[in-house]
Parts: structure tokens; C-alpha cells; sequence
């Protein structure tokens, strides 16, 4: 079971309307995480039993994303623009921007991962999907556990969920080389094969964006840039 992101302004401002409106902003961002997380998860049981009606709805699911990430983009650039935070409060609110962003590509990302899905679906499984399965778990719990750091500005979990990605990369090369021997066998297995590896190079993707996240809670607990990549 995974634990609950609980939003809380952690950067008080000395305005009502502010605490108000970063409250907002906290909120939109754990909501589009949720989805996104959502959207990771059932792409990955889409491709598990080629299930193409899934993968259908999280294609179309990804409007949801990309609309909330548009509206709480603008209420940080109208809060930036009205309160005139400073120092710590600006940087978090610009942090915030960047974090909407990359949680937008990690829906298209999911929504790639579905794509993919939906032209293998007439098609029988290469292989039982030992891979992929376990990385859209992985990367699933690292988009909600990041998001947690990100509310705490808790840099040891950023720095535990970006470590995590390294086994992402394991097992995305280990997927790359069963793939690719299936397909050096037997040509009939070139087409299901590369569509294969999309996908796990979509999760592998969102992996890295979610270390891009930890990056910026490192950023704001200690005001340092650091490479965690």
C-alpha cells in the first residue's frame, strides 16, 4: 500500500492569499502525480495481457494530464505575479513549474507506453513480460515517493528514490538484451520486439525525469545543484 501524499504549505508566507494559493498549487501537483501514476500502472498491465480497450483509456486519459498541468502552471505564474514571493518562496514556486512539467512528459510517456500496446494487441505475447512489469512498478513508486520529498523538502528520500533509478536502468538493458536475442532467432519476432523496447524505453524515460525531480528537492533544502543522474 502506498503511504498518502499529504499537502501542506511547508513555506509560510506572510499573506493569507498566498498560503491559499501555494495550498492550490501543492494540490494540483500530487493530483497530476496521481494520475500519472495511475497512467504508468495500468499501460504496464495493458502490455502485460495485450489488452488494447486499456490501453485505449490511457491514451485518452492523458488530456486529464496535460489539462491540469496547463492550469496549475497558470496559477504559479499569476501567483508570481500577484503575491511577488522572494528568496526560498520563489524558488519553490519555480521548482513547482518545473516538477508540472516533467510530470506532464512522464503522462506522455505512459501514454507512448500504451501506444505501443495498442498496435501489439491482435498480436500473441513475444514472451511472458518479466521486464516490463517490474519496471512500471518501480517507476510508478518512485513518481509517488518523490512527490512526498518534494512536499517535505526531504532531500534523504529524494536522494533514496533517485538511487532507485539505477535498477530502472538494469532492467531496462536486461529487457534490451532477452529482446534482443528473441528477435536475432526469429524475424517473425522483429516487429512485436521493437515495439517492446519502446515501451521499456518510455519507462526507463520516466525514471529519469523522476530523478530530475529528486534533483530539484536537493535544490531546495540545501540550494545546491547536484547531478544525480
Amino acid at each position: 500500500m502506498t503511504e498518502p501524499i499529504r499537502t501542506h504549505p511547508i513555506l509560510h508566507g506572510h499573506r493569507e492569499a498566498y498560503d491559499r494559493e501555494l495550498s492550490e498549487i501543492q494540490a494540483g501537483i500530487v493530483q497530476i502525480g496521481t494520475y500519472v501514476e495511475e497512467a504508468i500502472r495500468t499501460a504496464t498491465q495493458a502490455m502485460q495481457v495485450h489488452d488494447g480497450e486499456l490501453a485505449a483509456r490511457v491514451i485518452a486519459d492523458d488530456q486529464r494530464i496535460n489539462q491540469l498541468q496547463e492550469q496549475v502552471s497558470e496559477l504559479i505564474t499569476t501567483t508570481i505575479a500577484t503575491q511577488q514571493p522572494v528568496a526560498r518562496d520563489l524558488r519553490y514556486l519555480l521548482a513547482l513549474d518545473r516538477v508540472a512539467h516533467e510530470l506532464e512528459r512522464m503522462g506522455d510517456h505512459a501514454g507512448s507506453v500504451a501506444k505501443q500496446v495498442r498496435k501489439l494487441a491482435q498480436q500473441p505475447p513475444l514472451r511472458r513480460y518479466v521486464f516490463l512489469p517490474r519496471m512500471g512498478e518501480l517507476v510508478a513508486g518512485m513518481v509517488h515517493d518523490v512527490l512526498i520529498a518534494l512536499v517535505e523538502v526531504d532531500e534523504a528520500r529524494a536522494r533514496a528514490v533517485a538511487a532507485r533509478d539505477d535498477e530502472v536502468d538494469r532492467l531496462y538493458h536486461a529487457s534490451f538484451d532477452v529482446v534482443l536475442d528473441l528477435m536475432r532467432a526469429d524475424p517473425e519476432n522483429v516487429d512485436r520486439g521493437t515495439r517492446i523496447l519502446f515501451a521499456a524505453h518510455y519507462l526507463e524515460r520516466i525514471g529519469d525525469r523522476v530523478t530530475n525531480i529528486a534533483e530539484d528537492v536537493l535544490f531546495l533544502a540545501g540550494g545546491v545543484v547536484e547531478d544525480l543522474n
